[in-house]
């Protein structure tokens, strides 16, 4: 019987953009397709998207080190995203806006908004600070550390249930002793710039020169 002189069908070429295996390097001349939204996986949601549902929750100014951090992304990547966003928010008029401060960023009502929504939730309420804990905060943040005889000297009066009631809000904490009186210091908090949606001090209206310096007041004595 004559044996047969065909050779065996060969298989069909891999195509040239047929995924390789995890770990196994590109030929030579062959690279990674372009991904210009940031995701490979296409269940993935956006960059965006993402950095809007944390900051959405959370309930302090997140830094954009900890966006990064937590999202496994690269810092200029997180604040192109957040960046993006608040200017999103501000192109589009919304009733929100997303700003920098206290060290990280946070959503805040939107400015024209704001009398609408304090008008909403804080009428019938009784939260407001005093006018002397106003004024005693005013001193603090633009003399401070400084300690509680040296605010009643520049006010006039006792300032102790007043401090205590700043502290207990979280606008105002212990910083420390004076060096001279060994009295206990005082200065704004975090929580104080949130407030007043100030990235640092520096952004304080310049008020000081109205206030008394503490170099005109006498000494102080050893008692805090």
């Amino acid at each position: 019987m004559p044996t047969s002189t065909e050779s065996p069908i060969p298989e069909p070429a891999e195509p040239p953009d047929a995924a390789l295996p995890a770990g196994v390097p590109l030929p030579a001349g062959i690279s990674e397709p372009a991904d210009p939204a940031g995701q490979l996986d296409a269940d993935e949601p956006p960059l965006r998207a993402v950095v809007e549902a944390v900051l959405l929750v959370a309930e302090e100014p997140v830094p954009l080190s900890d966006l990064a951090a937590g999202l496994e992304r690269t810092l200029p990547e997180v604040e192109a995203a957040v960046v993006g966003l608040s200017a999103e928010y501000d192109e589009a008029g919304r009733g929100f806006a997303l700003r920098e401060t206290g060290g990280g960023w946070r959503f805040y009502t939107a400015e024209r908004c704001a009398p609408y929504v304090e008008r909403f939730v804080v009428a019938g309420q009784s939260s407001r600070l005093s006018q002397a804990a106003l004024e005693t905060l005013a001193i603090v943040a633009y003399q401070q550390p400084v300690t509680r005889g040296r605010v009643s000297a520049i006010r006039g009066v006792s300032v102790d249930g007043v401090l205590r009631t700043l502290v207990t809000r979280r606008l105002v904490e212990e910083a420390g002793t004076d060096p001279d009186s060994s009295a206990i210091r005082y200065r704004t908090t975090g929580y104080f710039l949130q407030r007043l949606g100030l990235r640092d001090l520096s952004e304080l209206p310049p008020l000081a020169p109205l206030l008394p310096g503490l170099d005109d007041l006498p000494p102080e004595k050893a008692s805090g």
